[in-house]
């Protein structure tokens, strides 16, 4: 049997200055969360292990994680960042090297510019990582698909995930153009997609599974089976529901699937896809 994997959560240490973002609305956040407090959440749900991902732009989290991963076998990868803007961009990646570190992810989503991936100084960081073989996780809403489509054709040699399948407005309902823009990112083999974040996007308080039916039915016909990964964006998922809740819409999700896409989909992809131990 392959290892379960968590592929998408978080870890932070509340600082209500660092972590400012947390309004009142996101109250249930401002706490602090490490593996101690993932693990029974992991127990539970029969997970052997996660990837940790970046919530602040720093090289100190980057490192902080790593350390987290060293000292927790739990912790199987770090999804760090560096400025991938940045002329020694190359030189951070050095600084921040790690047996841990599996992939960069760049808060896209909060750049004013719905082209920010096109810049060439942030392409230039993006050619940085094959040489540190490094995963990019693409965190975007879907109104700057377009550009995550043209950085995928643009560097067809280089792995990327999408985070949260990109955010669609499901509390609207509304799946176009989305869904098209997803189906074109597939065509791109180096892309694969996290099937996370999904409940936050949704009614906090009012969602059911049925919400989720379309948009999981594109990503799938989209990206097939194999390239598609569990998250569970814990502890962010604490927003609108629980670890149990969406681990349970990701169960019932890969009821169709047959066991080895299954094993997949729950461990094997992000195994392969980042190059975990």
């Amino acid at each position: 049997m392959s290892t379960k994997v968590d592929s998408h959560q978080h870890f932070w240490i509340y600082d209500p200055v660092e972590y400012a973002w947390m309004n009142d609305e996101m109250a249930v956040l401002r706490e602090t969360h490490l593996p101690e407090h993932l693990a029974p959440h992991l127990d539970a749900a029969g997970i052997d292990s996660s990837v940790v991902v970046q919530v602040r732009q720093t090289l100190e989290e980057t490192r902080w994680m790593c350390e987290l991963a060293a000292t927790h076998e739990r912790v199987a990868g770090v999804v760090g960042w560096v400025d991938l803007r940045a002329d020694d961009v190359s030189a951070q990646l050095d600084a921040v090297q790690s047996p841990w570190l599996v992939g960069i992810r760049h808060i896209v989503q909060d750049e004013p510019d719905d082209a920010f991936m096109l810049d060439p100084e942030f392409q230039r960081g993006i050619a940085a990582l094959a040489a540190h073989r490094l995963v990019y996780d693409v965190l975007v809403y879907p109104k700057q698909l377009d550009a995550a489509i043209t950085l995928a054709r643009a560097f067809p040699d280089q792995p990327f995930v999408v985070d949260h399948i990109a955010k669609p407005l499901v509390k609207a309902g509304v799946c176009d153009p989305w869904a098209d823009q997803m189906r074109a990112l597939a065509t791109c083999r180096n892309v694969t997609c996290k099937v996370s974040g999904l409940i936050t996007e949704a009614g906090w308080d009012t969602w059911s599974p049925a919400d989720f039916a379309p948009y999981l039915d594109v990503v799938l016909e989209a990206f097939g089976p194999e390239r598609l990964l569990y998250g569970s964006d814990w502890p962010v998922c604490n927003l609108a529901g629980t670890y149990a809740r969406v681990f349970d819409l990701a169960t019932s999700f890969a009821a169709r699937l047959s066991h080895s896409e299954r094993e997949a989909f729950f461990g094997g992809t992000a195994t392969r896809f980042y190059g975990l131990a």
